[in-house]
């Protein structure tokens, strides 16, 4: 199925190569140092070889041709071999399968390195991943091993191996590493798996407590939903009655109120007439008269008041007199006092009288100080017993008596005035009186206006407060349909348009009811307060749907993980059965090859493998403890060599010489591709330790391999060349860089002839 090889820049390969492979069997010669073992380089790196050191580097820049003289410095390296697939046997079974197209006649599987020492990979000039390259050759049985490459002094390594390397070389030659990819790819995913489901409870975990917060906080919105469509219903009928009662109590008031401002402007009219029809009544000029001859009488009172006072002092004198004058006849002992003594006695109390009844209520004292008078006549008269009081002549009485007459005259036409004054005073005072009868029927009716007029203001005044409480009721109101528009939404404001029917607007009217209702909203708003939902309820069901839904999507991943945990694991399981019985029935099937080669190289002996069971070594933990065996990888198979040389005792691997040990390596490689024969082999001069009789038998397995697989030979060996079709030499350039020159035996013999 090999075709050809490309080499591009490769190390000493500074121009393009190609090696055509078209036979069985070809052999590469040349002397040492021209580049030979770099084509056996070029197979390993272009199958995905990622060991510098088995391919004599460090880095990737040593693979590229360094220049000479005459060539430059190559900045990259590439190499591409071609398989034939008319049989399609190369297949991808990798998450990549359905991108790569291995639907083709050939298959071309290259590589590209570069200065920088980075890798491209490509199948068919698409580019890959290296996993891909691996894929494809996996499923031809070319495996990462290289126990399709075997070089000089590397075939004593499956010999030198341990049993657990011996066994991953043993499964890449029986075309197992598939499985072996394919197994650490599950328990990647398995570990990966785990990671995730770890990471989704612990997302869970995070949000657990958010979305039992948003729970309770969905409920209380639930119970204030059925909070606002209760508070809903209860506005439906209270706004339509508060807003019909507000429109009709208040246009009823404002009626009353305009038919209260008529009345009371007609009263005030009234009123006004009243007063402007008085003007100045007869009453008014009844009283000034009344007024002047009360000034009158009271200047005649006074003036007979002086006259009585003065008639009363000629009387007291005048009696004085009388008495002194008898009391003068009845005794010669009397007590006589001097005149002068007397009268300024008398006098003196007289003044003091005088005064006394100058005083404003002298009408009423007169009768009181004319006791005292008298009193004082008689303490003068009884107690008046000087020596030299001279009583008075007759003359003097005479006089007295014509001062009292003449007093007594002037005071009855005092009296007859003051009697005539209180005569006209009288009849002015009825005439008033009438009068004032008449007034006191305007007054009352101006009285009963103004009773009626604040009558009608008092009732003004009560529709006014009731004005203002249906203005406030109003104010209310749109602070209700405010507050509601928040609370219930916007389709309040077609609550209070519903049509009432005729017992509802009557109910309107009944504000117990009203107010009754007013109180249950205002119980449902604290409620709707306490639950704490006024604002955001959008948002927070929202966040609570997000959250749920973020938390089912969890527990749906959840779920599905743990299905993919459970199938992965199975997998697994299912792998490692499939790859234990694979791994054994191959082992029986290269037991039966290799016994052959084996007895073909030694010309007898026994050669077999066996399965060894080793426990892997138990990690400790972080506490320093060893870790609890995992049943899955409890038991282990690794693979130990067995031989018998013929004619001798020699079983121990350790014991063989060096030529023994190349023949039992060579037969044990031979007897592994003969199971599942890979594509090609190349064998880079394997038969160096061999002597010319081993070297006819190496001949002869050749052949017989060559049956199975392209053998692509690297020798210097003359019998091994014998039996190559195709011979390719390599050679040392003038130009530093290796060269190919190819020959076919069957044209060679035609040249010889």
């Amino acid at each position: 199925m090999l075709k050809r090889l490309e080499l591009v820049g490769f190390k000493s390969f500074a121009r393009k190569t190609t090696l055509d492979f078209t036979h069985p069997v070809t052999s590469i010669v040349g002397p040492n140092g021209s580049g030979k073992s770099n084509v056996v380089e070029s197979f390993r790196f272009v199958l995905g070889e990622q060991s510098m050191k088995s391919m004599r580097g460090k880095a990737g820049s040593d693979l590229i041709f360094k220049g000479s003289k005459h060539i430059p410095k190559q900045q990259r390296a590439s190499v591409a071999i071609t398989f034939d697939n008319s049989k399609k046997i190369f297949k991808l079974s990798g998450d990549n399968k359905d991108d790569i197209n291995l639907d083709f006649d050939e298959i071309t599987l290259s590589r590209e390195v570069y200065a920088d020492g980075g890798n491209k990979y490509k199948i068919n000039g698409s580019e890959v991943r290296l996993k891909d390259v691996v894929e494809v050759l996996a499923s031809v049985h070319i495996g990462s091993s290289g126990h399709h490459i075997i070089s000089q002094g590397q075939a004593d390594r499956v010999l030198s191996a341990n049993a657990k390397e011996r066994r991953e070389m043993i499964e890449d030659a029986l075309g197992l590493k598939v499985y072996q990819y394919r197994l650490r790819d599950s328990e990647r995913k398995l570990e990966k798996t785990e990671a995730n489901i770890k990471e989704v409870k612990s997302l869970r975990k995070e949000i657990a407590p958010h979305l039992r917060f948003l729970k309770k906080q969905v409920e209380k919105i639930e119970q204030a939903k059925e909070l606002r469509e209760g508070l809903a219903k209860k506005y439906e009928s209270f706004l339509a009655k508060e807003k019909h009662y507000i429109a009709e109590h208040g246009s009823q008031l404002k009626n009353s109120l305009s038919a209260l401002d008529q009345e009371i402007q007609i009263l005030e009219k009234k009123k006004r007439a009243l007063v402007e029809q008085e003007g100045e009544t007869e009453l008014d000029k009844y009283k000034e008269k009344i007024s002047v001859l009360d000034e009158e009488l009271r200047s005649v009172q006074k003036a007979r008041q002086e006259l009585s006072h003065k008639l009363g002092r000629t009387e007291g004198m005048i009696e004085f007199q009388e008495r002194a004058a008898k009391r003068e006849q009845k005794t010669e002992e009397s007590i006589s006092i001097s005149k002068k003594d007397l009268s300024s006695f008398a006098n003196e109390l007289l003044v003091f009288v005088d005064a006394v009844l100058a005083k404003k209520d002298i009408l009423a004292a007169t009768p009181l100080m004319e006791r005292i008078r008298s009193h004082v006549a008689s303490f003068v008269s009884k107690y008046d017993n000087r020596e030299d009081d001279i009583p008075a002549t007759t003359d003097e009485l005479d006089d007295l008596y014509k001062m009292k007459e003449s007093l007594s005259k002037e005071m009855g036409v005092f009296s007859e005035k003051e009697s005539e004054l209180k005569g006209k005073i009288e009849d002015l005072e009825r005439v008033m009186s009438e009068a004032r009868d008449e007034r006191s029927q305007e007054e009352k009716k101006k009285f009963d206006i103004e009773m009626k007029r604040r009558d009608l203001l008092s009732k003004k005044q009560m529709i006014e407060l009731s004005l203002g409480e249906v203005n406030s009721l109003q104010i209310r109101f749109d602070e209700e349909l405010k507050e509601g528009s928040v609370l219930v939404g916007h389709e309040i404001k077609s609550f209070d348009a519903k049509v009432l029917s005729p017992e509802e607007k009557q109910e309107s009217f009944n504000r117990g009811d009203q107010e009754k209702i007013r109180k249950e909203i205002e119980r449902i708003k604290i409620k709707l307060e306490e639950s704490g939902v006024l604002g955001g309820v959008s948002e927070v069901m929202k966040e609570y749907e997000e959250t749920t839904d973020r938390d089912a999507f969890l527990l749906k991943e959840l779920e599905d993980l743990e299905m993919s945990m459970e199938q992965v694991t199975q997998l697994i399981h299912d792998l490692k059965d499939r790859l234990d019985n694979e791994f054994k029935g191959g082992v029986e099937k290269i037991n039966k090859q290799f016994k052959e080669f084996f007895s073909l190289m030694f010309g007898g002996g026994n050669a077999f493998l066996s399965l060894v069971v080793q426990k892997p070594r138990r990690k400790k933990d972080a506490d320093g403890e060893y870790a609890e065996e995992d049943e899955g990888e409890r038991i282990q198979h690794g693979v130990e060599i067995n031989v018998s040389l013929p004619k001798k005792k020699v079983k121990d691997l350790h014991m063989l010489s060096g030529g023994e040990r190349s023949l039992t390596s060579i037969a044990l490689l031979f007897a592994m591709s003969q199971v599942k024969p890979p594509p090609f082999m190349v064998l880079d001069e394997t038969d160096a330790a061999l002597d010319e009789a081993n070297s006819r038998r190496y001949g002869d397995m050749i052949e017989n391999l060559a049956k199975y697989s392209q053998l692509v030979v690297v020798t210097h060996n003359r019998e091994t060349m014998s039996r190559a079709d195709v011979l390719y030499g390599v050679t040392l350039g003038v130009d530093e860089s290796s060269k190919v020159l190819s020959i076919k035996f069957t044209d060679a013999e035609q040249y010889a002839k």
